[in-house]
């Protein structure tokens, strides 16, 4: 099978594909205006505020979701001390797409979330062959930066970021 825009092969062909989560009810307290609103693990995958859930997978023309390579129990926030700690998990141990989806996944955090947050987005542990380099990749702030001066790599993680027809 050929890859997008009929580039190289894909690496995972026929990837399994889950079922979305359903939309988060929405309590009387967040509509409350007078009461301050938290920021917590779901709201942060949920689709209601655009954020990691919904992001496209560089290679399938399907979300992060639906590939499992993102999921809400991976998600962790505490937004008294303004951190966002996001694990994803690549459909195949090699998946050369990894520094990628994890660059979409941090980029989607930074445009989305206050500026106070400091954000952790890594593989899931045991699951990539190149964790521990791709880990180290995106916790560099200045590897990131530069990442996205480059006019390409940034309109690929656009492509990822936006929504699909």
């Amino acid at each position: 099978m050929v890859g997008p825009a009929g580039g190289a092969p894909l690496e995972n062909a026929n990837p399994l594909i889950y079922r979305r989560s359903g939309e988060r009810p929405v309590t009387a307290r967040e509509e409350d205006d007078e009461l301050p609103d938290s920021i917590d693990d779901r709201e942060i995958f949920d689709n209601l505020t655009h954020l990691i859930r919904s992001i496209n997978d560089p290679e399938h023309p399907l979300t992060l979701e639906e590939l499992n390579v993102v999921e809400q129990v991976r998600v962790k926030v505490n937004d008294a001390e303004s951190t966002v700690a996001v694990e994803f998990t690549p459909t195949i141990p090699h998946c050369s797409m990894a520094t990628l989806i994890g660059l979409s996944i941090k980029v989607k955090l930074i445009r989305s979330l206050p500026e106070r947050f400091k954000m952790d987005v890594h593989i899931t542990p045991g699951t990539h062959a190149s964790e521990h380099a791709v880990n180290k990749q995106l916790a560099d702030k200045e590897r990131v930066a530069a990442a996205l001066e480059n006019s390409h790599l940034l309109e690929v993680v656009n492509q990822c970021l936006s929504a699909r027809s």
